[in-house]
């Protein structure tokens, strides 16, 4: 067979090259969109490859994360779960993060709608993430609550590797990693602080530990309890309660502070009311504190100015915005390093 004539082979050699490109790219966006699918639009899909460990997370980057809010899906266990996490448009480098845990049969998504915290990550430069909780409930101890408490759900291995992939997909301050929860997410964000070192600080609304409870914090938190004297499924003054299916046997919620107090090497508190609200607030070694805010007369709720009733009639309290006072909070409470 005749050669090409001498002119003719550098085009045949150029398109030969075009061809290899075009297949190549070809097959790694294929490849890509198996580990990858984002549809248009906020709360967005994501499905995730397993996250890297904390000590490879920035030299294994997984996909970032888009402006706004979307939602990651990734398993824990046995157990395919997923988070929505807001990303501002003008996102610190690295960003403090904050895990907002809704209470027992909420989910994500009301979380995200009642609290107010995407205000915060916008203004605040701050991620904020918006873990699903199993059944919409957590397994917080003491037998609560739902399905995740029957089925012995490891939920502080599912929040670690929640923080573990945000991790490895934008860069977060691992010393301002701080946990919020209202009800069941109370309890589960201080599970969260017995059982790890994740989180640095703690807001717990309405929560409680139950008696018996084991809590060795290795990070020893700080920690900001909210807690109504009204409240008649957490019970202030500790005790058992019954809301629908799910038991809950509460801590006092004075007891709860002292524990926090204890763990923390704390001297006593001291005390400062205003209107209903009394706050005991101790300072302790290495910069924390624990903090145990009273709101006298008010109930099972989290307490804001845009507030009204809660679902089961009862009136919020609008003179305290828990959401700015736990924010400030957990700013001044960063991972101490002791």
């Amino acid at each position: 067979m005749r050669g090409l004539p001498r002119s003719a082979a550098p085009v045949a050699v150029f398109v030969l090259v075009m061809l290899v490109l075009v297949v190549g790219a070809r097959l790694v966006e294929r490849h890509r969109a198996q580990n990858l699918r984002v549809a248009s639009g906020p709360g967005s899909p994501i499905t995730a490859s397993p996250p890297p460990s904390s000590s490879t997370a920035d030299s294994a980057r997984l996909p970032g994360l888009p402006v706004g809010t979307s939602t990651v899906r990734l398993t824990s266990g046995a157990h395919a779960r997923t988070y929505a996490v807001h990303v501002p448009a003008d996102l610190s480098d690295p960003a403090p993060l904050v895990l907002v845990l809704h209470g027992g049969f909420g989910s994500a998504s009301q979380a995200e709608q009642s609290y107010g915290w995407n205000d915060v990550a916008e203004r605040e430069h701050a991620l904020v993430v918006y873990p699903e909780g199993f059944g919409r409930a957590w397994n917080s101890g003491g037998d609560c609550c739902g399905a995740a408490a029957r089925e012995d759900v490891d939920d502080v291995a599912f929040l670690t590797a929640v923080v573990d992939d945000v991790s490895a997909r934008v860069p977060v301050d691992r010393t301002r990693v701080y946990a919020a929860g209202m009800s069941n997410g109370a309890m589960m964000a201080q599970r969260l602080a017995c059982a790890s070192d994740v989180v640095a600080a703690v807001g717990a609304v309405a929560g409680t530990i139950a008696p018996d409870t084991p809590c060795r914090p290795p990070g020893h938190p700080s920690v900001m309890l909210v807690n109504g004297t009204t409240d008649t499924r957490v019970l202030y003054d500790g005790g058992t309660s019954k809301v629908g299916p799910a038991t809950i046997h509460a801590t006092a919620a004075l007891d709860v502070a002292q524990m926090w107090r204890d763990v923390n090497g704390c001297p006593a508190p001291s005390t400062t009311t205003h209107g209903p609200v009394v706050t005991a607030a101790a300072t302790c070694p290495g910069g924390r504190s624990v903090t145990l805010v009273t709101i006298k007369g008010y109930g099972h709720e989290w307490p804001s100015p845009h507030g009204s009733q809660t679902p089961y009639g009862e009136e919020v309290y609008t003179g305290w915005d828990a959401t700015q006072q736990l924010w400030e909070f957990f700013a001044a409470h960063p991972h101490s390093g002791a």
